[in-house]
């Protein structure tokens, strides 16, 4: 588990496909979260869960499979891009963001950017099936970044969207200070959200079977 509060900005060193496209092997430079680092270990590169398979230096290559090129901005990664890193939170640590898992939901794009002096406002599309999960203060990770949700678009939009605001020290420690419009950056929606709509789903499932369903089968 992570919590979204990013260690430091790494760069990548190589990104190799397997030729069907559906497995890789990223290497980043991770000067100082890769410094400890022990083979399988959980590292987590723009928000993407990955597993440490190789160590030379502060080096550090990880498994990419098919799954996580399909869903993450992953594989658009090229040599000298800065990636957000993150290791795993231990126990007793503290919560500083909000629970990550690193399981990247979809990629969004950014929309709109705003610079407000103190602060930049940032507005995010997503796919329509993550809107859903998008609520005014709710929390959300952006590229691994742990952020709060300052407002959302409105349900019955075809185009879901949005926003968040990111302060000096985000803009300084992190890619999104970087990002242009029309930049993808990897979604992790708040788990909370998706484990309730499922628990709802089965319910409502179960309240049309009655209070006999069980039984018969």
């Amino acid at each position: 588990m992570f919590t979204g509060i990013v260690s430091e900005q790494g760069s990548v060193v190589s990104l190799e496909l397997a030729p069907d496209g559906e497995s890789g092997l990223l290497v980043v430079e991770a000067p100082e979260t890769g410094r400890d680092l022990a083979p399988g270990a959980s590292l987590a590169v723009n928000g993407v869960c990955l597993t440490a398979v190789t160590l030379d230096g502060t080096r550090v290559g990880v498994d990419v499979m098919g799954e996580t090129l399909r869903r993450t901005t992953t594989g658009r990664l090229r040599p000298g891009a800065a990636v957000n890193l993150e290791r795993c939170v231990p126990a007793g640590g503290r919560l500083d963001g909000h629970v990550v898992q690193g399981h990247v939901d979809g990629i969004g794009v950014l929309l709109e950017r705003e610079d407000l002096g103190a602060w930049h406002r940032l507005r995010i599309g997503l796919p329509s099936t993550l809107g859903r999960y998008a609520a005014e203060k709710g929390s959300v990770a952006i590229d691994g970044v742990s952020l709060t949700v300052t407002a959302v678009s409105p349900p019955e939009d075809a185009e879901q969207w949005f926003e968040v605001g990111l302060i000096p020290t985000t803009l300084q420690e992190t890619g999104l200070g970087a990002k242009a419009l029309g930049d993808p950056v990897n979604l992790e929606m708040d788990v909370l959200a998706k484990y309730a709509e499922r628990l709802l789903g089965f319910a409502a499932l179960d309240a049309r079977r009655g209070p006999d369903a069980g039984a018969a089968q």
